[in-house]
């Protein structure tokens, strides 16, 4: 049987984004073993890479081994109990995934609905803070995939904080592309994924915690109902003073791949970064308004990295998709739940996130509109 080759693509949707030559090179280096003292080591290096990206002290910070999807079931069934109370914002796809995890957790949740492609509003989650004053934590989504939407992360967690909740904030999107500061905004749990602004493969998400959630995770009657997101047996793994308990064995060559990402993103400087990120976004604005596309999301809340936009009148979603595929070797996304064939998502990540792919991009819409 042949060996599969994977046709070039250049992937502008919502997710993964393209990856450097050197992060796959990276991932290709002999493998260890994943209790090795070198693989220890790195272990370490990657923990330390992680809190400076994420902007953070949280001793608990690693990537969880496992897709981001993961990593939010993680945070909702760590910190919440049968019982419990969850408030939870939902804006598009992210938000409704969070209130169905909690709810399986036995969680009563408490829904603070917002219009699809606007930003959480922290008034609604005040009033919902006031009704619901036994509420044990807020989670949201800072940077939501299915809208290219952000909302304000640090007005948010402070509004939890003052009403004593624990907040789990998604920035799976975020991290990376535009600033994320666990510390500053004094969030209690907080993940992402690799395929977004970090341009690594799929397959592991970021994850911290504050100490305060820790001693809440410490503070249960009850035992986490998921023995591999169980936060206690995880941290026999990362944590420790060189000897590791075993609990899974580690993608290694994967976290070899995060290593150099993390790397790559880091030398460059996060404010280089989001910088690179926010000038991508300025080209594609003036590109594709220059076609007559307009953007779904109002200019001051727009993520730079995942742009919405209403397909122009005449335009057929999965047809002309398939044409920037087939034809030009672009990939874009299509909207979801309600958006569905009204729109396109166009990612601008990481390694993706450069002027002249823009270009390539507002070039190929061109020939395929009507």
């Amino acid at each position: 049987m042949n060996a599969f080759s994977p046709p070039p693509r250049l992937l502008m949707g919502p997710g993964p984004s393209n990856v450097s030559p050197e992060v796959l090179a990276a991932q290709a280096r002999p493998t260890i073993g994943h209790l090795d003292p070198s693989f220890v080591g790195l272990m370490d290096r990657i923990k330390d890479q992680l809190r400076l990206a994420f902007r953070t002290d949280n001793r608990v910070t690693f990537p969880l081994s496992a897709p981001a999807s993961l990593a939010m079931e993680m945070a909702l069934v760590t910190l919440l109990e049968p019982g419990d109370t969850a408030i939870i914002a939902q804006n598009g796809v992210f938000g409704g995934r969070m209130a169905e995890i909690a709810r399986r957790a036995g969680a009563e949740v408490r829904l603070v609905s917002v219009e699809w492609g606007k930003p959480v509003d922290p008034e609604a989650v005040r009033t919902s803070i006031l009704e619901a004053p036994q509420a044990k934590l807020l989670a949201f989504v800072h940077a939501e995939t299915s809208t290219g939407v952000r909302s304000d992360a640090a007005s948010l967690c402070a509004l939890a904080r003052e009403a004593g909740l624990l907040s789990v904030v998604d920035t799976v999107t975020g991290l990376g592309g535009i600033p994320v500061s666990v510390d500053e905004w004094q969030a209690d749990a907080v993940y992402a994924g690799t395929q977004k602004c970090l341009s690594a493969p799929p397959g592991l998400a970021p994850i911290t915690f504050s100490d305060r959630a820790v001693s809440a995770v410490k503070a249960r009657k009850t035992p986490i109902q998921s023995w591999f997101l169980d936060l206690g047996l995880m941290l026999g793994y990362w944590e420790g003073e060189g000897a590791r308990s075993y609990h899974h064995t580690a993608p290694v060559n994967a976290l070899y791949g995060l290593h150099e990402s993390l790397s790559r993103l880091l030398g460059e400087g996060l404010e280089t970064a989001w910088a690179r990120h926010r000038a991508a976004h300025d080209r594609l604005v003036e590109r594709l308004q220059g076609l007559g596309i307009a953007f779904v999301v109002d200019k001051e809340h727009r993520l730079p990295q995942l742009n919405t936009v209403w397909l122009p009148e005449g335009v057929k979603d999965v047809p002309e998709r398939r044409r920037l595929l087939d034809e030009f070797g672009i990939e874009i996304g299509g909207g979801l739940g309600p958006l569905a064939g009204r729109i396109w998502r166009i990612g601008l990540m990481g390694e993706t996130c450069r002027i002249e792919n823009v270009d390539r991009l507002a070039e190929a819409i061109a020939a395929v509109l009507p």
